[in-house]
């Protein structure tokens, strides 16, 4: 069929577009994780012009098969990553486990004091001195989630310098003589991302997060971090062990 009369069958030409890429990306000419053309290229292919492309792109990006990053190009969406909710639960390993490479990026590390809440957690006194550590997980390329963690400044004085160094939570602990923890309890919720994150997770405004606040322990039973993780829930699946 040509292209004259797709469009003149009622069909809009950006749509042709988009259905042209998602075939692609069905059928493998277009890799999970790989670079699509750029908007010229696939101009010229289709014999539409920029604007058309960059509807057929924002339509794929809003079904969440492809992701825009901003002065690289378009990226077609990994399938999502199987997360597994345990008493011994490791960024690293999950990914890794999936063939994918884990990657973290540190956002800020900053002094902060125990409000209520974070002192519950940690059994400290409220106003207790913390580390924070704002942080970016992901998977090869693809952000997974911004994580906010809470340390105790005196149990781990500096850790915000250890984890820009090691970008792993793992390895920090490791530093200060960690060697092995556990999950606490695990309380997830449901959300929608704000403008902070939705730029750091490169979703779009509206979209669904999986809010994710959970306390790590130490073998004896004693607190060591708090996190308040939210998840682009496009990119993840929590399995839960029974």
């Amino acid at each position: 069929m040509s292209m004259q009369h797709t469009a003149s069958s009622g069909v809009a030409l950006w749509r042709l577009v988009a259905d042209g890429i998602e075939r692609g990306i069905a059928d493998g000419r277009f890799a999970a994780g790989e670079k699509l053309p750029g908007e010229v290229e696939i101009a010229e292919t289709y014999r539409v012009n920029r604007h058309t492309v960059r509807r057929a792109l924002a339509a794929l990006a809003e079904r969440g098969l492809v992701r825009a990053e901003r002065g690289s190009g378009t990226y077609v969406e990994a399938q999502r990553l199987a997360y597994p909710l345990r008493s011994r639960t490791r960024f690293s390993e999950i990914v890794g486990a999936g063939g994918r490479e884990p990657r973290g990026q540190l956002i800020e590390a900053s002094e902060d004091v125990a409000t209520r809440e974070v002192a519950r957690e940690l059994r400290l006194k409220v106003g207790a001195p913390l580390v924070r550590i704002e942080a970016i997980r992901l998977a090869d390329r693809t952000p997974i989630c911004v994580s906010t963690t809470w340390l105790s400044a005196e149990l781990f004085p500096g850790a915000g310098a250890v984890f820009a160094a090691t970008r792993s939570m793992t390895k920090l602990l490791a530093h200060y003589g960690v060697r092995d923890y556990r999950r606490g309890a695990t309380r997830i919720t449901a959300g929608i991302v704000d403008a902070t994150d939705a730029t750091r997770l490169d979703l779009p405004l509206g979209r669904p997060i999986l809010v994710v606040d959970a306390t790590d322990l130490d073998l004896d039973g004693k607190p060591l971090v708090t996190k308040h993780s939210r998840f682009a829930a496009e990119r993840v699946e929590f399995l839960v062990d029974s």
